[in-house]
C-alpha cells in the first residue's frame, strides 16, 4: 500500500467522488485544492495549493509517494486560466515530483486530446493528436511534459485520457466513453503497483461495448475495467431517444466541444 498519496483537484467534482474510494490505495492521502478542505477523513490531510504558484505544489508534493493529478482548468474557457492551471501548473508538478524523488503520477490527460477524430474510428495508443479545443490544446502540452520527464528524467506518468467520469452515463456519447469512479481507482492502482510504469498513454473508459478506443497496448498494466455503460442503455435511450446524426456531439470523439468558439475573458459562462 502506498504511504502518502497526493490528490489534486480534491475539491472538484471527480475528486469528491473518488475521495472515499482512496483508502484502499494509501495510508494517507493528501487531498489539495483550492480551497480549504475541511470534511477530512482519518485518513486524510489537506494542503492548500494553488498550481501556479510553485512554492504551494511543492509543499503539497513534499514526503508523498505517489500523485493523482486531476488538478487544473477542466472545461473549455478562455487561454489565461487553461494556461496558469494546465500549463505552468502541470510544470510545477512535475518540477515537484523531480524535487521529492519523483513518484509516480498519474495524469488525468482528456479524450479532447483526440477530439475531431470521428466517433467511427477505434483508437489506439498511436492516434495522432486531434485537439478539440483549447483545453484539449492543454493536454496535449501535458502529455508532451510528461514524456519529456520520464525521457530526460526517468519519471514515470500513468496518462489516462479520460472519456466521461462520471455516476453515470447520461447520453449517446457517453456509451462509449463513460468511465465509472471505481474502474478509475482500480487504474490507480494498477500504475502505482505495476513493477514498471513507463510513461503508456490510456484511454479512460470502463469496459462499454461501444467504446471508441483499444487499449490493448497497455494490457501489461493489468486494468481490467469491471463496469459497463451498456448497462444504462435503457436510461439513455429514455432521455434522449432520437440523437441528430448532425449533432457535433454525435460525430467527432470530442463530441461538443468541438462546436464551442475560441473563448475570451468575460464571454464564458
Amino acid at each position: 500500500m502506498i504511504k502518502k498519496l497526493l490528490l489534486t483537484g480534491a475539491t472538484g467534482s471527480m475528486g469528491t467522488a473518488i475521495r472515499p474510494l482512496l483508502a484502499a490505495l494509501a495510508e494517507t492521502v493528501v487531498v489539495s485544492g483550492r480551497r480549504d478542505i475541511t470534511d477530512l477523513m482519518p485518513h486524510e490531510e489537506s494542503r492548500k495549493a494553488s498550481l501556479d504558484s510553485a512554492d504551494d505544489v511543492l509543499r503539497a508534493v513534499d514526503g508523498c509517494d505517489a500523485i493523482i493529478h486531476l488538478g487544473g482548468y477542466s472545461v473549455e474557457g478562455p487561454f489565461h486560466p487553461i494556461m496558469q492551471a494546465n500549463i505552468l501548473g502541470l510544470y510545477n508538478i512535475y518540477e515537484a515530483a523531480r524535487a521529492n524523488g519523483m513518484p509516480r503520477i498519474l495524469f488525468a490527460s482528456s479524450n479532447h486530446v483526440v477530439g475531431y477524430h470521428p466517433q467511427a474510428e477505434v483508437l489506439d495508443n498511436t492516434a495522432l493528436p486531434r485537439p478539440d479545443s483549447l483545453y484539449g490544446v492543454s493536454k496535449v502540452f501535458g502529455e508532451a511534459l510528461a514524456r519529456f520527464y520520464f525521457e530526460k528524467f526517468g519519471q514515470q506518468t500513468a496518462i489516462l485520457r479520460i472519456g466521461s467520469c462520471f455516476d453515470k452515463p447520461v447520453d449517446h456519447r457517453m456509451l462509449s466513453t463513460w468511465l465509472s469512479y471505481r474502474d478509475f481507482v482500480a487504474f490507480a492502482r494498477a500504475a502505482f503497483t505495476v513493477p514498471v510504469l513507463g510513461c503508456p498513454i490510456v484511454y479512460g473508459a470502463s469496459a462499454n461495448d461501444r467504446s471508441f478506443w483499444d487499449n490493448s497496448k497497455s494490457n501489461y498494466l493489468g486494468w481490467q475495467p469491471q463496469d459497463n455503460a451498456e448497462a444504462y442503455l435503457a436510461e439513455v435511450l429514455q432521455a434522449v431517444p432520437n440523437p441528430d446524426p448532425n449533432d457535433p456531439l454525435h460525430l467527432f470523439q470530442g463530441g461538443k466541444f468541438t462546436d464551442i468558439p475560441i473563448l475570451k475573458e468575460g464571454n464564458h459562462d
